[in-house]
C-alpha cells in the first residue's frame, strides 16, 4: 500500500503488508554500526528546543543468542546468502560485526522480492562496514546488477581528532547503487558547470550575441559515406561525423563554423545557452550537509539533505512510481517523494521517528 507510513520491524511489515515486486525505488540508510548512541534533541511546540535529551535509538549491535538465531535462519535458507554468511562466520567469527550483518541479511532479500524486475536500490552506508555489505549486496542482487559505488563528500575536511595520528580523516559516505535486474533505466543527472570550464572554452560569441565553443566535427571511424567536401572544405581521413544534408541543416541553423582557409577543418559549434551541465558521476561532492542553521534541520542525528534524496529519487524513477524506505528516519526520503509526486512506503522502528514524520 502506497503513501503509508508503518511503525514497526520492517522486516516484519514487508514480509506483511508489501506485495512482491511492488516498488519502484528503494532508498535504505540504516544504522552503520558505528558503536554510537545517538541523542536528539526535540523541538517544543511554540519552536524552542526542549531540555530533554530523548535517546532515538542504540546504534550498536551484539552478538548474542538472538544474533545466533538470526544467523542460523538465514544460512538456513541456503543459496548464494547461505554462502556468503558462512563465510562472514569463518573471518569474522562470532563478533559484533557478524550480528549486524546477519540483521541486514533477510532485509536485503526482502526488498529484493518487493522491487520490480525494473527496480533500483541505493544502500547508504559508511566504510565500517561497506566493504562487507558490498559482498552481501552482490549475494543478493547479483555482481551483474551492480551499478556504482557512490561517494557523497558530506562534510569538509577540518581534520580528525580521533585516529588522527594514524588514519586520514573521514569526509565521505557512499552509496552501493544495484538494479534488481539490466532492465532498469536511469535518468541523467546534470549539475551546474564549472565556471572555469566556461570561461576557458565559451570564448567565441555569435552575431546574435550567444557564446559558444568549438568542437569536432570528425568521425571517430573511417566512414567511407561521409567522405565528402562541403563549401570548398576537404573532408578529414575518417571522414564527417554527420551527413551531407545534416551538415547542411547545421549551417542554416548557425551551428557549423566554415574557416576561411580551406585547410583548416569545420567545426560544430556548441552553445553556451544550451548546455545542461556538467554530467553527474560516481563523485557527489556538490551536496553539502545539512548546517545548523538549515530550514529542513529537523535535529535528528542521521538527517540527510533534501538534495542528496532528490538526484537518487530523480535518476531512479518516474512520476507515479513507489518509492520505499524500510529504515526512515526522520522521513527526508518521504518528504522528496511526495514533493517529486512519487507513491511512498516509509517504516521505522522507533517511535519518536514515525512522530517526527507525522509533525
Amino acid at each position: 500500500m502506497a503513501n503509508t507510513l508503518y511503525y514497526g520491524d520492517n522486516l516484519q511489515v514487508m514480509r506483511e503488508h508489501i506485495a512482491s515486486e511492488s516498488v519502484d525505488l528503494v532508498y535504505l540508510d540504516p544504522p552503520f554500526n558505528s558503536n554510537q548512541d545517538y541523542n536528539v534533541l526535540f523541538a517544543e511546540r511554540d519552536g524552542t528546543k526542549s531540555q530533554a535529551q530523548i535517546k532515538a535509538f542504540g546504534d550498536t549491535w551484539r552478538w548474542d543468542a538472538g544474533a545466533a538465531r538470526t544467523y542460523q535462519d538465514v544460512v538456513e535458507q541456503g543459496g548464494a546468502v547461505s554462502d556468503v554468511m558462512r563465510a562472514f562466520r569463518t573471518f569474522l567469527g562470532d563478533s559484533d560485526m557478524l550480528a549486524y550483518l546477519a540483521m541486514m541479511a533477510p532485509r536485503f532479500v526482502e526488498l529484493r522480492r518487493v522491487l520490480k524486475h525494473s527496480g533500483s536500490i541505493y544502500l547508504h552506508c559508511d566504510p565500517t562496514a561497506s566493504h562487507y555489505l558490498k559482498i552481501l549486496m552482490d549475494a543478493v542482487f547479483m555482481p551483474q546488477n551492480f551499478r556504482n559505488e557512490i561517494i557523497w563528500k558530506r562534510k569538509a575536511g577540518r581534520g580528525e581528532t580521533q585516529n588522527a595520528a594514524i588514519r586520514f580523516g573521514v569526509t565521505t559516505d557512499i552509496l552501493l547503487f544495484y538494479g534488481r535486474s539490466r532492465a532498469g533505466a536511469l535518468h541523467r543527472q546534470y549539475r551546474p558547470s564549472n565556471p572555469s570550464y566556461i570561461s576557458s572554452k565559451f570564448i567565441y560569441t555569435d552575431e546574435a550575441g550567444r557564446r559558444y565553443r568549438l568542437d569536432n566535427i570528425t568521425s571517430p571511424k573511417y566512414r567511407p559515406n561521409l567522405i565528402y567536401e562541403y563549401k570548398g572544405i576537404k573532408p578529414p581521413p575518417n571522414g564527417w561525423a554527420v551527413s551531407p544534408k545534416r551538415m547542411a541543416e547545421m549551417d542554416s541553423e548557425g551551428r557549423v563554423y566554415i574557416p576561411s582557409d580551406p585547410s583548416k577543418r569545420i567545426q560544430r559549434k556548441r552553445f553556451l545557452d544550451e548546455l545542461p551541465g556538467e554530467t553527474v558521476d560516481n563523485l557527489w561532492d556538490d551536496i553539502p550537509p545539512i548546517n545548523s542553521q538549515a530550514q529542513e534541520r529537523l535535529g535528528y542525528p542521521t538527517q540527510k539533505p533534501e538534495q542528496l534524496l532528490e538526484r537518487i529519487i530523480t535518476a531512479s524513477s518516474n512520476e507515479g512510481d513507489v518509492v520505499l524506505d524500510p529504515f526512515c528516519g526522520c522521513g527526508t526520503a518521504i518528504a522528496v517523494a511526495e514533493r517529486l509526486k512519487r507513491r511512498w512506503i516509509g517504516i521505522d522502528i522507533t517511535h519518536l521517528a514515525i512522530t517526527l514524520i507525522k509533525h
